[in-house]
């Protein structure tokens, strides 16, 4: 198990981590906040990721292990009721993800073949059914999850880039919806600044590289160029992606497909065929982001666990996995069958934010053991927290349940961390 991986194949975890479903599930949304700053948008959203990718950089060489954000938060804060509520944060912040990722999975399948004649029937079948199947290739073989992942990264990053290739070659040759691009037709900067934090999901995954950092090959000069050129290659993508979508359909239009809006996008230069290779593409991408999530997640929840900050059942073995597997699934189902995509994204969005957030703040107070700049911590943990902040008051206006959702989260954490360390395992030391 001596196996070290290269530069190039820790950027790849992290690309991979970063492409999966956010960019399918919440492009739409986006534009529908921001409009013609969509770009803009995005641009500030990697602004945030790339930063706190400096923090974790320099801590994953610090700690590197494979617990990843569990083990920074536990260096600093030792394993309290802190510390707990913040690691089940993040394993709930998963489970949103999942959640996030069935969504667009259900939409792009209900676009591409129709199993019942109502929509919306087969869009709960394709999101719940989508689960399942992920569930059970993640008890039959862990192996067969990396396989799965590592074919879909290429397919998928291969296609995009293609898609914007297409895309600016339909641009060139039909500008007619260039002009949604120009300043006039951005939104107000606190609805792009709000488009940039609910399309935030679509970022999250650079912190995947933490948990490889230990079998990375000369780390001390590799982890930064990991991490960097990750997020600096998605950033850009991201980017290009925007361009090409708010250039290539009408608003209103962009509005109508909202949860499968980049397959749209692609109608206008390859018409059905584009349509279909990227609905295609979206559903190999959200399928291994799923796969890949709940073997993520069901670990982080075992590793939790096992450091008393979650009740021992989890660490009880069913059917060759931790029960974390199959308790993650459930609740990822029953999430995306009764929330809507907005209270998803905001959520999942929210979650991410206040952990990078806490992550930059410990880097901060860690600056003189990692040897890093105390600005970039503190700056990075500043705009995490601000666009916490901004996102849910703005988000307020229009989705409520979405910020409710989010608090109700938090809080959750906290509230039953505290019970857990307050009384049962009180009464198991007493024992």
């Amino acid at each position: 198990m001596n196996k070290k991986i290269g530069l190039k194949d820790a950027i790849s975890i992290g690309i991979g981590g970063m492409v999966g479903g956010g960019i399918f599930a919440v492009l739409g949304l986006a534009v529908s906040l921001a409009k013609g700053g969509t770009p803009a948008a995005f641009s500030f959203a990697g602004l945030i990721a790339l930063l706190t990718a400096y923090s974790y950089a320099k801590l994953s060489k610090k700690y590197p292990k494979d617990g990843g954000t569990v083990e920074f938060v536990n260096s600093q804060f030792g394993e309290g009721i802190f510390s707990g509520a913040i690691n089940n944060l993040l394993w709930l912040s998963y489970i949103v993800m999942l959640a996030l990722y069935a969504s667009a999975f259900g939409s792009y399948g209900a676009e591409l073949f129709s199993i019942t004649g109502s929509k919306n029937i087969d869009i709960h079948i394709y999101q719940t059914s989508i689960l399942i199947l992920a569930l059970l290739i993640n008890y039959l073989s862990v192996k067969l999850v990396s396989g799965i992942e590592s074919v879909s990264v290429t397919i998928k990053l291969l296609i995009l880039v293609a898609f914007i290739g297409v895309g600016f070659y339909g641009l060139w040759n039909n500008p007619e919806n260039l002009s949604q691009l120009s300043p006039e037709n951005w939104e107000n900067p606190l609805l792009i600044l709000s488009g940039g934090m609910v399309i935030f999901v679509a970022y999250e995954g650079f912190e995947l590289i933490a948990n490889s950092i230990s079998d990375l090959k000369d780390k001390e000069k590799n982890t930064e160029k990991a991490y960097f050129g990750a997020v600096g290659f998605v950033i850009v993508l991201y980017i290009l992606i925007a361009i090409v979508t708010v250039g290539a359909l009408p608003f209103k239009q962009i509005a109508n497909a909202q949860d499968y809006v980049l397959a749209k996008a692609a109608e206008p230069t390859l018409g059905q065929i584009g349509f279909t290779i990227i609905t295609i593409t979206a559903l190999i991408s959200t399928f291994s982001a799923i796969n890949a999530t709940v073997l993520g997640s069901g670990r982080v929840n075992y590793d939790i666990a096992e450091d008393n900050e979650l009740p021992k059942y989890f660490c009880l073995i069913f059917w060759g996995k931790p029960i974390g597997f199959l308790v993650t699934a459930i609740l990822s189902i029953a999430l995306v069958n009764f929330f809507n995509l907005q209270s998803i994204s905001t959520a999942g969005s929210a979650g991410f934010l206040l952990i990078f957030a806490i992550v930059n703040y410990i880097g901060y107070k860690k600056y003189k053991e990692l040897n890093s700049k105390k600005w970039a911590h503190i700056l990075a943990a500043v705009l995490c927290l601000l666009a916490f902040i901004t996102l849910l008051i703005q988000q307020f206006g229009n989705n409520p349940v979405g910020v409710l959702i989010s608090i109700g989260i938090i809080l959750l954490c906290f509230l039953l961390e505290f019970v857990y360390k307050k009384t049962v395992l009180n009464d198991v030391k007493k024992q």
